[in-house]
């Protein structure tokens, strides 16, 4: 392709509202342009390097017994009541007058193809997927397109007889990842994961550390546990039970509300208080004890209730149903709420909480002998250096970018749109499923997030949109530009997909600025001074190595570096 025929709009500033490295040299380097919040259009370059991780991703995928179909946005709105997912919060759109949602994901659509099709055992195990244009409703979107509202999805579904045979799909997509990720040139790590929206009983995600991460997980460098902090533990202790069991005593604890308040007020350790948080759900009263100062994690407590909505309950509410204001709220003698609890807390006694009447706490607690606990789960949100699940080493914890999820739907989808199968004996059985997804974007952004330096992107040759960029330093002197035209033929005849900046009027500075930002892995750049010598240059995008060349040995040099 020559520059002075592409459409390749680079720019010299770095966009105001772009705050990541991506996102800055997706937009300086002419990759995309935003059309709005979270919506971008691919230009010609980001369009090859999206294509370049699609021919990886549709490799690997084939490789591992995958078949590729192509399913529709549109869905009847019947379908998605069917599956219980109609209403899921900033996932779907509607189209009312025509009674159809515009799908985010196709778990819906897959299963009414299974339920039509497949019949018999002999029909599994399959495994379906698709590249396809998709959305989410982001009510943030930011970061470029690691969270926009319209993206590119690699989505694919296993269909099996069994758990076990579930365990064999969901092990082959998870090599099949690692063997995407590696090729990409990607360094990532896996953790264990929230399936969300999605639902089912396990799930895995792949990430990347960063800094602009928009999720948060937990890591041991010793062991290699690794895990979002949405499902992380860690082997922090419970409090002790206190050798003797006092009665419960009421304490007057004026403008006393906080946990670090009452520890002031008291002079007793965190680890003797049970933090009350009130909550409604599914439009039932909810009381939520934590120990201290730990922190509730809302996604631990959806997986706790088994779903549904939870949301905390608002002051004016809250005072009409205990007949005190939030910090002052305790289990004893609370009515009309379920209670539930964190596991640090099972077994304690001697613990202090709200008094349910304002600037009063009850102390000496049993949580055994004074209150009616529904159960015990974990809930908080581990935080940084506390010992790991596996090895009881300093945890850390970093911000992670996600680059694909995978998950064990189960029976979920089997259940709700009667996706089922007849077995040996003739016995209908539902279909196990799993899920899959990678976002193609995420792909490219995440490696040039780890591939990039102060000057541009550092492309390898798995990516690139063009494997060489030819410079030719001054298209007005003959020699160069007869020289340059002939190794761009060439090149072309060799099968190499090249860059050719041919532009006259451009200086030799900008043109080398501009190779630097696309960031294709090879220059091959011709001027005046090493054509007196009969040579040429070569430079590594990468490692910044220049090697002059003759110019009866560039095309060796060439073939020999893109083998490499």
């Amino acid at each position: 392709m020559r520059l002075s025929k592409a459409f390749i709009p680079t720019l010299k500033e770095v966009p105001s509202d772009a705050n990541i490295p991506s996102h800055q040299l997706m937009l300086r380097g002419g990759y995309m342009r935003q059309l709005t919040a979270g919506v971008y259009s691919y230009l010609p370059l980001g369009v090859r390097a999206l294509t370049k991780a699609m021919n990886v991703v549709r490799e690997e995928m084939n490789a591992v017994g995958g078949q590729e179909l192509l399913l529709p946005a549109l869905n009847p709105e019947s379908l998605w009541i069917q599956s219980g997912r109609r209403n899921v919060p900033n996932f779907i759109l509607s189209i009312k007058e025509r009674d159809l949602v515009l799908a985010p994901t196709h778990e819906e659509v897959i299963g009414y193809i299974a339920s039509m099709h497949i019949q018999s055992y002999k029909d599994l195990p399959q495994t379906w997927y698709q590249i396809h244009t998709t959305f989410r409703n982001e009510p943030r979107p930011r970061s470029g397109v690691l969270r926009g509202r319209q993206f590119i999805m690699k989505d694919a579904y296993s269909l099996d007889r069994s758990w076990e045979d579930l365990d064999k799909s969901y092990d082959a997509q998870a090599e099949a990842y690692k063997k995407i990720f590696n090729r990409c040139g990607i360094k990532f790590f896996i953790v264990g994961a929230s399936s969300g929206a999605m639902g089912g009983t396990g799930s895995q995600e792949f990430m990347i550390e960063s800094e602009f991460g928009e999720d948060t997980t937990a890591l041991c460098a010793s062991c290699g546990y690794a895990a979002n902090l949405e499902v992380a533990t860690s082997l922090m202790p419970k409090a002790a039970r206190v050798e003797k069991n006092e009665p419960l005593k009421e304490i007057h604890t004026p403008n006393v509300k906080t946990i670090d308040q009452l520890v002031e007020f008291l002079n007793i350790d965190q680890s003797r208080f049970a933090k009350s948080l009130v909550y409604r759900h599914n439009g039932k009263p909810l009381l939520i004890l934590m120990l201290g100062n730990d922190q509730l994690n809302e996604s631990k407590l959806t997986a706790a209730l088994g779903g549904g909505n939870a949301s905390p309950m608002d002051a004016e509410e809250l005072l009409s149903l205990t007949g005190a204001d939030g910090g002052s709220i305790g289990p004893v003698q609370l009515t009309g709420f379920r209670i539930i609890a964190d596991k640090r807390l099972e077994g304690l006694n001697g613990l202090i909480s709200g008094a349910n009447k304002n600037d009063y706490h009850i102390a000496n607690i049993d949580l055994a002998r004074d209150v009616n606990v529904d159960g015990y789960y974990d809930l908080r949100s581990i935080e940084a250096g506390e010992p790991c699940p596996k090895c009881s080493k300093p945890l850390k914890i970093s911000n992670a970018i996600e680059l694909g999820h995978i998950f064990k739907l189960g029976t979920k989808y089997s259940d709700t749109l009667n996706i089922t199968y007849l077995d040996e004996s003739g016995k209908s059985n539902p279909v196990i499923m799993g899920s899959y997804g990678i976002g193609m974007e995420r792909i490219v952004a995440c490696y040039i997030e780890q591939n990039h330096d102060k000057d541009g992107i550092i492309w390898n040759k798995v990516l690139a949109p063009y494997a060489i960029h030819l410079i030719a330093v001054n298209m007005s002197s003959k020699e160069v530009a007869a020289a340059s035209e002939k190794m761009y033929g060439q090149l072309g005849e060799m099968g190499v997909e090249v860059l050719y900046d041919d532009r006259a009027n451009i200086t030799p500075g900008f043109k080398f600025k501009d190779a630097d930002l696309l960031g294709m892995p090879i220059q091959v750049i011709v001027g005046d001074k090493g054509l007196k010598n009969g040579q040429l240059e070569i430079k590594r995008r990468k490692t910044g190595e220049r090697i002059l060349v003759k110019l009866e040995d560039a095309l060796t040099e060439i073939k020999k570096i893109l083998s490499e």
